[in-house]
């Protein structure tokens, strides 16, 4: 422990910044204070985006180990640092890249999709990424008649499969922050909140996505309470993204929905587990660098940079 106050530890943060010439990136899901220091905060897309064009020396990703990842993919002459490297995600770790080789050798004339939330060996293995935001697009743009493997997440792959009739041959994967929401729990908050617009993340089960009001990515789902006229939501996805929700539209009401009866509200545990004092500990000392051979860098770059240029001319 530092022994500073949080106030400190922000002010300290502030000048280390400056000392050693770095950038702090957030993803939507993490703490408050967190969310409230970095440089800039979004979501996948919006934080590639930004690791592809930042002049920084040092980029600091809070979030989880694939976002760093896909940072010092775009920007491998940076240094890329992260608070906790046990900050983990359960829907890159549901796809080992061994299994996932295997599984896309016994198909040999498929099209590779990987969501971003991939580990940058899966990364390695994939034609083109997508995020929540893009992916329709993309999918869209493909020929009709090609095959596509989409891979980690099966909800968003069912979502997109839907939207755009394909036939994608899904990976079994799914988030646990998402996948484990119930049809139950949100029907009764549907009725106990008649008013409330139910808005959901397309890693959500296809029963919550078919009843939701609005189906989007973390940054849609932010953009859609900022121009709607309602007030009232009901939140299928982490309960981080409510923190952003409350300071564009301090008048609306949010409800999360929760993951069990006990529990008030529903958020990833490794996103949580950066915190002010990590991030300190993380920029004075440029410990948790991530490291990647150049190997994996230079193939999972071409997919990253497909995505960056279809993203570039696609409407969404």
């Amino acid at each position: 422990m530092s022994g500073y106050s949080s106030e400190e530890l922000v002010d300290n943060i502030k000048s280390l910044k400056k000392e050693k010439k770095a950038v702090i990136f957030g993803n939507y899901f993490q703490l408050p204070e967190i969310q409230d220091i970095c440089d800039f905060i979004g979501d996948s897309l919006e934080l590639t985006q930004k690791a592809n064009e930042t002049n920084a020396d040092v980029i600091v990703f809070c979030g989880v180990n694939y976002m760093a990842e896909t940072g010092k993919i775009l920007a491998p002459d940076k240094k890329v640092l992260i608070p906790d490297l046990e900050a983990v995600c359960n829907l890159t770790e549901s796809c080992p890249a061994d299994e996932f080789e295997t599984f896309i050798k016994a198909r040999p004339k498929y099209t590779i999709i990987s969501y971003i939330n991939s580990s940058a060996e899966v990364k390695a293995l994939s034609d083109i990424i997508v995020t929540s935001r893009n992916a329709v697009s993309i999918v869209n743009s493909i020929p009709y008649d090609e095959n596509i493997i989409f891979a980690p997440d099966r909800n968003l792959g069912a979502y997109i499969n839907n939207l755009t009739a394909r036939n994608m041959v899904l990976w079994n994967g799914t988030c646990s922050i998402h996948d484990v929401l119930s049809n139950e729990r949100v029907l009764a908050l549907k009725e106990n909140h008649p008013e409330a617009k139910l808005i959901a993340h397309p890693r959500c089960k296809p029963e919550i996505l078919k009843i939701a009001d609005f189906v989007g990515s973390t940054t849609a789902l932010l953009e859609y309470t900022r121009k709607t006229k309602d007030e009232e939501f009901i939140v299928a996805t982490d309960s981080g993204i409510i923190h952003q929700m409350k300071k564009y539209n301090p008048d609306k009401s949010f409800i999360i929905i929760p993951t069990d009866e006990s529990a008030m509200c529903n958020e990833c545990p490794h996103m949580k587990l950066n915190n002010l004092e990590k991030l300190y500990n993380c920029i004075l000392n440029e410990e948790y660098e991530i490291k990647l051979s150049d190997e994996i860098i230079n193939k999972a770059k071409v997919p990253l940079e497909r995505m960056l240029d279809l993203s570039k001319k696609l409407s969404f």
